[in-house]
């Protein structure tokens, strides 16, 4: 059972890697899509990026085609960390009997507030690396600079110069909007993904193979996922990148509640949606990738339990 258990927060990690390894160009245009214009009204402020492939444009010619994939390690560090976490609690507890109706059948609400509460769990315990994806990812040359600019050579650096200056709670700074923005956006994900493998084969879906209908329940998750999670990712790139003072408080934004009504009021309720095309581009293939090597790493990994099993 040990073993079993393991497995799974295994299975959970290398599979949000392997679709990191793909999403994270897309992960440094929506980041710094999001921090343009901070804190100013629509329309006064310069624009470096005025859409996905103006920005991926833009950032390869000025920073350099690799600039693409800034912030990779900390991006593969926070994946493995809380999607191992997170599908690992979900699926263990999906195993357990949890998620599901007494009568053993599939259950909206449960998945939904599983898929919730692991997202929870796994942002907590991932948040030293988001704070470094985000930080270096928005890191560019002057002439395209958005957002505070910090000064991390990579991420062991950051790490120590952010312990150096706020101890082990800066590395948890803005951590409250990184909860929310998973809390919202896995649960939508692994629950709509359940629901869609659950009730498409009882459509005119019916005819589809097993790895089409992965697919499209992936796609179609990816799409709620985006809707749902957009405000809360703009409000957690915000709090992650914003600067610090001596003592280790936000210069921008005090919490999450502060930053929700800041944005609000400074940019209008449109900014909770800035970059909405770049989390699209990049939410909605992360998202198909993701739960598609996840449920197809785990139907082989099954099999060859399985196999095992019958040779014994």
């Amino acid at each position: 059972m040990g073993s079993k258990v393991f497995e799974e927060f295994a299975l959970g990690a290398s599979s949000g890697c392997s679709a990191c390894l793909f999403s994270n160009p897309l992960d440094v245009v929506k980041t710094r899509m999001q921090l343009q214009g901070e804190l100013l009204a629509r329309g006064t402020y310069v624009r470096p990026y005025r859409n996905v492939l103006h920005a991926m444009w833009t950032i390869g010619k000025v920073d350099g085609l690799l600039a693409l994939q800034k912030g990779l390690v900390p991006a593969l560090s926070y994946q493995f960390v809380m999607n191992g976490v997170r599908i690992g609690v979900y699926q263990n507890s999906k195993n357990a009997g949890l998620l599901s109706t007494s009568e053993g059948d599939y259950s909206v609400w449960r998945n939904f507030l599983g898929g919730s509460i692991s997202g929870l769990l796994g942002a907590t315990c991932a948040s030293p690396f988001y704070l470094m994806k985000t930080q270096l990812q928005s890191r560019s040359a002057d002439s395209i600079a958005v957002g505070h600019q910090h000064s991390h050579r990579g991420m062991i650096a950051g790490l120590r110069d952010v312990y150096r200056r706020e101890g082990l709670r800066g590395w948890w700074r803005g951590v409250t909007a990184a909860q929310a923005r998973v809390f919202v956006g896995s649960g939508a994900q692994l629950g709509s993904f359940a629901l869609f493998k659950e009730y498409l084969p009882r459509t005119r879906a019916s005819n589809l193979d097993k790895t089409s209908l992965r697919v499209v329940s992936a796609g179609c998750s990816g799409i709620f996922v985006v809707c749902c999670m957009t405000p809360m990712d703009v409000c957690s790139t915000r709090m992650y990148n914003q600067p610090t003072t001596a003592a280790g408080k936000g210069v921008y934004y005090s919490n999450l509640v502060d930053c929700i009504v800041k944005i609000l009021t400074k940019e209008g309720p449109l900014a909770f949606y800035k970059g909405i095309s770049a989390s699209l581009f990049r939410l909605w293939p992360h998202t198909v990738l993701h739960l598609t090597f996840w449920d197809t790493f785990r139907e082989y990994y099954l099999s060859y339990v399985k196999l095992k099993q019958e040779k014994v």
